[in-house]
């Protein structure tokens, strides 16, 4: 009961807080930085199609993007396709990376053929 204030309680002296090691705080580790798996910078301001988990797809501007593949896309048209097709205006959106399939550039977007599927 003597030490009560003086840093000798249940946490140890003063100063060290959690996971702190014996000499003080534990040295920065030197990461290497996480580079993204595409390189979208040659994407920037230029319009691109973009396809979720579960089958919805918008088109927009790619305006930023992180290194988790989150995008900040423009003038957003989401592409609806129930109960009709028909496309809806959403303009500035921010998309997750994690939900993201699909991501092309629209110029030069082409669909083919599954070279996959038997032709019976």
């Amino acid at each position: 009961m003597a030490d009560r204030g003086r840093g000798g309680g249940r946490g140890g002296p003063r100063g060290r807080g959690r996971g702190a090691g014996p000499g003080g705080p534990a040295p920065p580790h030197d990461k290497p930085r996480r580079e993204a798996i595409l390189d979208l910078g040659k994407y920037v301001n230029q319009r691109i199609r973009v396809k979720f988990t579960g089958g919805r797809e918008v088109t927009g501007l790619l305006k930023g993007y992180d290194q988790l593949m989150n995008l900040v896309l423009d003038e957003v048209e989401e592409t609806v396709q129930e109960p009709q097709p028909h496309i809806r205006r959403v303009g500035l959106a921010v998309l997750r990376g994690p939900q993201i399939t699909i991501l092309s550039p629209v110029d030069g977007y082409e669909e083919i053929e599954n070279p996959f599927v038997s032709g019976e």
